[in-house]
This record gives C-alpha cells, structure tokens and sequence, in this order.
C-alpha cells in the first residue's frame, strides 16, 4: 500500500508499532528480543481492550521465551485484523486512503468514489484495501545460550533461536527481519517451521527479510539460504552510520554506491538464487513455483524529505525506504515516555553521538545524558558499579568468568574496575580505561524503560530504572511532536514539516559521519585490530574518495549540487592520504 515503512527502534519503541499502524495499511517493525517487555505490554493492551489475558511465567525449561513470543505476535495478528475490518467497514477507511501515496492506484479509485459516492467503487474500495505487514526483528548476534542454575539449555533454546521459534509457531502472517549479521546456526535452523517455505505461487505465510550493509552480503546470505530452501523475500539494505541502534560501519564503502550496485545487479541477484533454490527444493521434494519469487529491494538511514524519498523510489528503484527516527516524534505510532520525547525533540547534532554504550562491542547511537548513562554513574559513585543485570540478554563476556556475564552489569564492572585499579598502567590511560567500562549501560532494561513508563508497569528491578534511547543523527533535524497524517504528508511531499535549514542531503550527512569515525578508528577509540592496521585504514579512504567521485559525477541526478565543493575536497584529500 505504501513506499515506506516503519523499521525496529529499540526493544519498546516500536514494540506495538503494528498494532497502531498496521490497520491503517503502514507496514511496521516490532523487536522480539525481550520476552518480558512483550509479556507485559501484551498484559496491559489487553487490559485497555478488555481482552481476556493469561500470563505466561518464566520458566526457560518450559520453553517460556518462545511461548511469550508466540503469544504476542498472535495478540497482535488478533488486534490488528479487528481494528482494520473496523476501519475498512468504517468511516476510518477515508483516513486510510488519504494516508496513500499520490501515484497508487487505489487513492485513483477513492477519488472517483468521492465525486461519485457510487456505492460499487467504496465496495471496490472495502474489496482492495489490505493491512500493513507486521514483521518482527531478530538480532541473530543475540543468541547467548542460556542456563537453569549452572545446567546450558540445548541450543534451541538460546535466546534468538527461542524467539525465532515463537515467531515460526504464531498465527502471524508476516516477515521475519533478520539484522546484525549472519548467524549459520540460526539460519539453518529456519528451515525446521514449515511456515517459511514457498507454495508453488510463490507465496509464503511468514516471509524472511535480511538486513544487509552490501550487494555481496545479500548474495552471500541468500545463497546459504536458497540453498536449505528458503527464499529472502527481501533485502533491507541500512547505512553503516546514519541510522539509529547499533552501527555496523562498512569500510568505508557509502551508501550512493552501493544502491547503485544493486540496481545494476538485481536481476542477476534474482537469476542467481533462482538457479540454487529451484535445485534444492527439489532435493527436498518440496513444491516449486513456477517462476522467481518477487523479491525486494528496500533501504534506510537518514532519510529526511519528499525529494529523498523519491530519489529512492525513483532513481534507484527502491520498493520501500525505512522512516525510522523522525517517528519517534509521532506519539500515536511509537511508545516514548514523555519526558524522553521532550528530550529528543530538543537534541541537536551535538547531542546525538555513536558511543560505546552497547555491551556488544558495537558502536551504539546515543543521546548525549540519557538517564541510563547517568544512572550508570551513580551506581559507580555509590561504590556499586554496574547494572543488577535482570535480564542478562547481552551476556557474552568470559574474561573474569566461566559462563558469560554482560559487561555492564556489577558481576563484571566490580571485576573491570578492580583489575584497571591494580594495573601498572599511567594514571591518565587508567582513567580512560576505567570511563570505557562505566560508559556501558543496561540496554536491556534501558531500551524497554520508556514503555514500563508509558504503560505504568511494575519496576524492571529493584533498584529503579532508566531510559537508554538509540535515536539515528537524522533526528537532529526534526523538532516538536507530529501527527501521523503530517509525518505521512511530509514522506510524499505534499506538506513539508519544517527541519533545521542545516540539514544536509542524507549522502552527505553518511560522508560526514564516515570521515569522523576514521578518525575514531585511528584514535583507537572503536573498531577491532584489523581494522587500526595501515591496509584496513588505507582501503577505507579509498572507498570514501570513490564514494565522494561517484557523488561528483551523479551531482544533479542526487541533488548533491550544493555539495560540489566538499565531495571534491574529500575525493582529493582521502585520495592524497
């Protein structure tokens, strides 16, 4: 129905974006990582609606991950098909139609109804319309085993495996969102639901949908796919550093570029996984459709106007682009306390940084003074660092401890600071190192803190909580709250929401942010030891300065005119370097 979408924010922010957005036709992102977060927030939607609720307990040996997920994906299925057969039989669809984009056939059809009221184009109308996708995100990176007491869990029931496994049994028919990288274990275990494979029309109940940083990981990842049988139905391509969350920095390599290669390349992309699939499922004996799979081309990261949208759309033959910060605004589409909304509303570029806030070891996008970064600080100061660690989904570290401890949480922060304390090392590199270990924070608490406020749910732990919140640098740009009609209006340009007058083109704003995080790999400050070698940092100038050289020679069709002289001083300066 639309050319945009709503992307994963957070664990809780865009937690039951689908069940406001969904019926409405805007197809939408929910996180499946934190099984608590869902158990309550389905607790209290159903409390609202005056469903009938039955709580699912913790309880790992029983399988309560992917119970809980299962649960909430249905919950969700149940509500958004009630409230969109409301607005399709309902005075609503007229909202749902002027929500459409200018150039879809549909909005065609509404506006002979509306100079004809003929009662056969609404029932057209009512026959046509359809709900947005939900789809739910996987991080596959979390995927930690888990324990009861000192005894591991089989493998199924790590944590991305039992989530996968909830969303494959639920009654949803939708995509599954794949990001963080590849994961073979988890890949393969997809293809035990029956759910994620295609009937001979090509059509699948629950379709699999891979964030990917470039062509050659898409083909990479679809190819280990087609080859158990599984078709990726899409392709969500996302830029290393102007989007929100984590930052999966590409080497230097922009997004223009990349766009342009799988434009180029799509249909060999098609061809390619066309050949490996049809052998494999016949392997499998398994139906095989008739033709190729559709398969769809989507990106995100930056994006801030009409004329960005269309250059997507349009020049690069994208069927959807991912709005995911400037949604934050948007009460009605996003969970965000209040108070965390004034904030992001206020903040501007200085206030937006990519800091080593996740205990993953990825660069995370962060607001400058967020309560969890505080409250971090004050559990140190009280000679208590560290988190109490609820929930322990990013438990990956073995340096102090057999089984994995998340290294913002006190079982290791204790350890950290104790050890740097006792070190050998000069008083000013100790302090650094003992400000790397404290700029940690508790996402998992953190990330789901703005719902517990939304909906006045119990404390996530004893001590009291506090918002983390991963918004991308676009939403430096934007300020104040919106509705959806405006947020929707400014997408396809027929209205436009005032935005700083600084704000660069999104290319541009991805150059900027790749120039300074060389300048953090350099420092040493993010990245691993391959990439400080001279080689690595070698080859990641290069691919700016070609980056910037295909900005140059594209300068009118991008819009990147204004631009001229800055891409040209960086083709020169990288290259030169």
């Amino acid at each position: 129905m639309h050319r945009f979408h709503i992307p994963v924010m957070g664990t809780s922010f865009s937690v039951d974006t689908p069940l406001r957005v969904a019926p409405l036709g805007i197809s939408s992102v929910a996180s499946i990582v934190d099984d608590d977060l869902l158990e309550r927030v389905r607790r209290a939607w159903s409390e609202k609606l005056g469903r009938p609720y039955a709580a699912i307990p913790k309880d790992l040996k029983n399988d309560s991950r992917a119970r809980r997920v299962r649960a909430y994906m249905d919950f969700l299925a149940e509500v958004v098909h009630e409230r969109f057969e409301t607005v399709k039989n309902g005075p609503e669809l007229e909202r749902y139609l002027r929500l459409l984009p200018e150039e879809s056939p549909l909005k065609a059809l509404y506006r002979r109804w509306q100079a004809t009221r003929d009662a056969g184009l609404l029932a057209e109308l009512r026959r046509r319309v359809r709900p947005g996708r939900i789809e739910a995100n996987i991080m596959t990176k979390v995927d930690k085993p888990n324990y009861v007491g000192r005894e591991p869990l089989p493998v199924e029931y790590n944590d991305a495996h039992a989530a996968l496994r909830g969303f494959a049994e639920s009654e949803v028919e939708g995509g599954l969102v794949l990001s963080a990288g590849f994961n073979p274990r988890l890949y393969s275990y997809m293809a035990k639901f029956k759910d994620f494979f295609m009937d001979e029309a090509g059509r699948a109940k629950k379709e699999i949908i891979l964030k990917v940083s470039d062509f050659r990981s898409a083909l990479t990842q679809g190819k280990f796919l087609a080859k158990k049988g599984l078709w990726v139905s899409e392709y969500r391509l996302e830029s290393g550093l102007n989007c929100g969350g984590h930052a999966f920095a590409t080497p230097g390599v922009l997004m223009g570029p990349i766009l342009e290669e799988f434009k180029r390349r799509r249909a060999e992309l098609v061809e390619t996984l066309w050949g490996i699939y049809k052998t494999a499922l016949k392997k499998l004996k398994k139906p095989v459709p008739k033709a190729p799979p559709p398969i769809r081309i989507t990106a995100q990261g930056g994006v801030g106007n009409a004329f960005e949208q269309r250059l997507l759309t349009e020049e690069y033959g994208l069927d959807s682009v991912g709005w995911g910060s400037p949604f934050l605004l948007v009460p009605e589409v996003t969970v965000v306390d209040e108070a965390t909304r004034t904030r992001l509303s206020e903040a501007r570029e200085e206030d937006l940084y990519l800091s080593g806030a996740s205990p993953l070891g990825v660069p995370f996008n962060s607001l400058r003074g967020a309560p969890m970064a505080e409250k971090m600080w004050e559990w140190y100061k009280s000679g208590k660092p560290g988190s109490p660690c609820p929930k322990g989904h990013l438990e990956f570290d073995t340096e102090f401890t057999e089984k994995p401890i998340c290294t913002a949480s006190r079982n290791y922060q204790y350890r950290k600071l104790k050890a740097i304390e006792q070190s050998d090392l000069p008083a000013d590199e100790k302090q650094t190192a003992i400000e790397r270990v404290l700029e940690k924070q508790c996402l998992c608490v953190g990330l789901a803190e703005s719902a517990h406020l939304t909906f006045n749910l119990e404390p996530q732990m004893p001590e009291g909580g506090a918002v983390s919140v991963c918004p991308g640098p676009n939403l430096a740009y934007f300020e104040g709250t919106y509705t959806l009609e405006e947020m929707v209006d400014h997408i396809y340009g027929r209205n436009s929401i005032p935005t700083d007058p600084a704000r660069p083109h999104m290319f541009i704003k991805e150059l900027r942010l790749y120039q300074d995080y060389l300048k953090d790999l350099e420092k040493g400050r993010f990245g691993s030891d391959k990439e400080r070698t001279p080689a690595y940092l070698a080859a990641f100038r290069e691919n700016l300065a070609r980056g910037a050289r295909y900005y140059l020679e594209n300068l009118e069709r991008l819009g990147l005119l204004p631009w001229k002289d800055e891409l040209a001083s960086v083709a020169e300066g990288m290259a030169v370097a």
